[in-house]
């Protein structure tokens, strides 16, 4: 977001005489909160959505990518190299030709350790989830016996 658009949208709002802005979520166009569903775009507008499902598909993508790039990045680095080596004595591109592969390996390295971190980081973003799931999950259960005892209470009176 560019700076005089967000200086437009403070300009907006404190016309309106809201008491606060809302950076998290879409207006309904009623002062309320837009979410999946609303409108005539169902599901498309709202709060952001993702699945375990497609959580781990770009993992694996991520993981099977850094395993092909690991064993196929790197077949013609042995050629090229015996190449530029053997160039480099009589003809200058020999030494470009050690320079690209120089070039390359870091290249392969720099999008290998991308998918190693994007890998990485969706398995620890699933499990760290999964575990906030879990807790809330046993918070509401909690909640909802503690509210049973009160009504057991409420009911021997």
């Amino acid at each position: 977001m560019a700076w005089d658009e967000w200086e437009r949208l403070k300009a907006e709002s404190a016309e309106r005489n809201t008491t606060h802005m809302r950076l998290n979520g879409l207006d309904d166009g009623n002062g309320g909160r837009g979410g999946a569903g609303t409108g005539s775009e169902s599901g498309t507008r709202g709060d952001l959505r993702v699945s375990q499902k497609s959580l781990a598909a770009l993992g694996d993508a991520a993981y099977q990518l850094f395993g092909h790039l690991e064993r196929d990045g790197k077949h013609a680095k042995a050629a090229s190299a015996s190449a530029a080596t053997g160039l480099k004595a009589d003809f200058d591109v020999g030494r470009a030709l050690s320079h690209v592969v120089d070039r390359w390996e870091a290249q392969v390295r720099t999008v290998l350790d991308a998918c190693a971190h994007i890998s990485n980081h969706l398995e620890y973003s699933n499990t760290a989830h999964r575990k906030d799931d879990e807790h809330a999950l046993t918070a509401i259960s909690k909640i909802s016996e503690l509210d049973a005892g009160f009504d057991d209470r409420d009911q021997r009176r």
